[in-house]
């Protein structure tokens, strides 16, 4: 089955109002930046986004944000976009921020079939107590805050520890960015821009894959594949100068001696 699709206008098209999206990257690397470019030329608003963080300002997830185009945020940090940080205290976003192991497997979770599973990241906190500040509203104060959660004890070497019950992440569209590509959907990362992408793959009900290099099926061995294609529904393969636009998040020099 070829899943590769002409354009990444066209891959997105059916992304509407309202959507729920899981979004590959972590800070630059990975981000699925041509995919987020052409939402960003479409018209879907109040989108609601998984990712590590919402890019920075003016590239990634930014640019959405910059439109007002993402109504809520699930994230395990706000990170150096101080257009989040500032929409998040107006009260013009909804931001669930989450440890970020758990993030991580939220959205594994989703793509195994695991509706929710038990951990210890947040016991004693306002992660499993409640009132986690969600919204502001535009006076400064608190409009709405996280559901406290069941926390069950069980027994870890003998010893009682409490664990909290968090949901699995499932989203309407995943977002991600892989190396190489082949028709059928199965990618390969490389290195650190594998992060949050294989996760973001397995969560959506259907996942949109850009990919740097595409190549037939059967050119890549199989122990090499980081998401199967059963995960993965359209590929769109990118251009050169689409490839080779990437961006540093903190560009460290040192000179020569």
């Amino acid at each position: 089955m070829d899943k590769t699709v002409a354009s990444a206008d066209e891959a997105v098209a059916d992304i509407g109002d309202g959507a729920s999206l899981a979004v590959g990257g972590f800070g630059l690397s990975g981000v699925p930046i041509v995919l987020i470019d052409a939402l960003s030329r479409g018209s879907a608003t109040d989108l609601r986004v998984a990712s590590n963080n919402c890019g920075t300002d003016g590239w990634g997830l930014g640019i959405l944000l910059e439109q007002h185009r993402i109504g809520r945020v699930v994230a395990s940090y706000i990170g150096e976009n101080k257009e989040f940080g500032r929409q998040y205290l107006a009260g013009e976003l909804e931001v669930e921020l989450t440890p970020q192991g758990t993030l991580a497997e939220r959205l594994r979770a989703a793509g195994s079939g695991v509706p929710a599973f038990y951990t210890p990241a947040g016991v004693g906190t306002w992660v499993a107590d409640g009132a986690m500040p969600w919204r502001y509203a535009p006076d400064g104060s608190v409009a709405v805050t996280s559901p406290p959660k069941e926390v069950r004890e069980f027994d870890v070497d003998g010893v009682r520890t409490p664990f909290v019950l968090e949901l699995s992440l499932v989203c309407d569209f995943g977002l991600v960015r892989a190396a190489k590509g082949d028709r059928h959907g199965n990618l390969v990362f490389h290195r650190s821009a594998r992060n949050f992408n294989p996760l973001a793959a397995m969560a959506g009900r259907t996942t949109i894959a850009e990919v740097e290099q595409l190549v037939e099926p059967g050119e890549i061995d199989p122990d090499d594949v980081h998401v199967p294609g059963i995960f993965v529904h359209r590929v769109v393969e990118l251009t050169a100068e689409q490839v080779a636009n990437k961006h540093i998040e903190k560009r460290t020099t040192q000179e020569n001696t």
